[in-house]
This record gives C-alpha cells, sequence and structure tokens, in this order.
C-alpha cells in the first residue's frame, strides 16, 4: 500500500493535480474552497469543531493545524460558507508548501511572457494520486456508506462539491449523484457551502 499524507488539505490538493495533463485542474480562489472545506471537515470529523444553528462552533479541543479553529473561535458566529471562503488562497499556498517539505511534490516558477510568475507543480511520485483516487473510487462505488474510509467520503464529497473533473467527471456527478448526497451527508456541512460558495462566484462572475 502506497503511503499518502494524514492531512486531508493535502491529499484534496492531490487529488486536483491531474495525471494525464500533468498540471493542476483547480488553481486559485476556487482551490482555496476546497482546501478550506478540507480543513473545516477534518476538524468536523474528528470532533474538534461542531455546529449550532446552521454554523461552526468549536468542539472538543486538539490540534490545529491550519488555524481554522482560532479563526473561528475568535469571532462571532458565521456561516459555513464564510469559513469557506476566508483566508482560501493563503491555505493554497500553505497546503503546497507542506507538501514540498514531505517530498510528495516540487514546485518549479517561470516567466509568462518575461513579466509573469507561473507555477508548475509536479507530483514526485503519480502512485500516491492514484492511490488516493482509487480510495475515493472505491467510496463511490463499493461498501455500504457507513463502512466507508470517512477521509474517503469526504473526498468524494468535497470533489463534488468542488467540481474536480480530475476526480468526478460531470457525467459521474450526475450518474452517482444519490451516492455522492449520502457521503455528503456523512462528512459534514462543509462540502454543501463549498458548492454554494462557487455557483455565487460563477453568477457574480
Amino acid at each position: 500500500m502506497i503511503d499518502v499524507p494524514d492531512s486531508l488539505p493535502a491529499r484534496m490538493y492531490l487529488l486536483a493535480y491531474d495525471l494525464r495533463k500533468q498540471k493542476m485542474t483547480k488553481g486559485g480562489a476556487e482551490l482555496g474552497y476546497v482546501l478550506r472545506a478540507a480543513a473545516l471537515t477534518e476538524l468536523y470529523l474528528d470532533g474538534r469543531l461542531g455546529e449550532e444553528r446552521r454554523k461552526p462552533v468549536p468542539g472538543t479541543p486538539g490540534d490545529d493545524p491550519y488555524g481554522v479553529l482560532a479563526q473561528i473561535s475568535a469571532s462571532r458566529p458565521r456561516s459555513w460558507q464564510h469559513w469557506v471562503r476566508k483566508d482560501g488562497r493563503a491555505l493554497v499556498q500553505t497546503v503546497r508548501d507542506e507538501l514540498v517539505r514531505g517530498g510528495w511534490i516540487k514546485v518549479s516558477t517561470r516567466r509568462v511572457l518575461g513579466l509573469f510568475p507561473r507555477r508548475r507543480v509536479t507530483v514526485k511520485d503519480p502512485r500516491v494520486v492514484k492511490e488516493l483516487w482509487g480510495g475515493a473510487s472505491s467510496a463511490l462505488r463499493g461498501r455500504p456508506v457507513a463502512h466507508v474510509n470517512s477521509y474517503d467520503a469526504a473526498a468524494v464529497a468535497l470533489a463534488a462539491a468542488g467540481e474536480l473533473k480530475s476526480v468526478l467527471p460531470g457525467a459521474d456527478r450526475r450518474r452517482h449523484k444519490r451516492r455522492i448526497e449520502e457521503l455528503s451527508a456523512r462528512s459534514g456541512p462543509a462540502a454543501d457551502a463549498v458548492r454554494k460558495a462557487i455557483r455565487q462566484r460563477a453568477a457574480a462572475g
């Protein structure tokens, strides 16, 4: 079995990588939404984050690797969407740097037209992405939802909500709509907040 990163945000970053095209399928704000939702979901699944009146609230004290729980604790109650949208680009950079330090990816920078820096991400071992994709795929098609690994269930929920075509092409999202809804219900409210945030962004753009 291939080792994969422990954190859900790191796993979602790698799942956003298209092995065939050798590039990220999502970037900027939308990838930030997915990674923020992954951080929220990780806290929610571990009980470090709860929910009251459809808003996230601190739960059992514990690790807060991305500082999300500290932000929520220091704020008045706000919606899941607010926390999905907040500081997304910063989390993309944090997770990317974490994956570089861990030896999972390498990042090179070149300048377009000699002016604009563009980062190119390369996954060092494609088997890691395939392992993560296999977990998500089996969650989508395999055993009863109650028996699916919680991170694999969350990966499907977040990939569907974030429209990660590298994991779930549109046809698969439509074909497995009921199963995705069941996996999303198991994973907590953050996935639905991603879906709404992306739709709002598209409507505004």
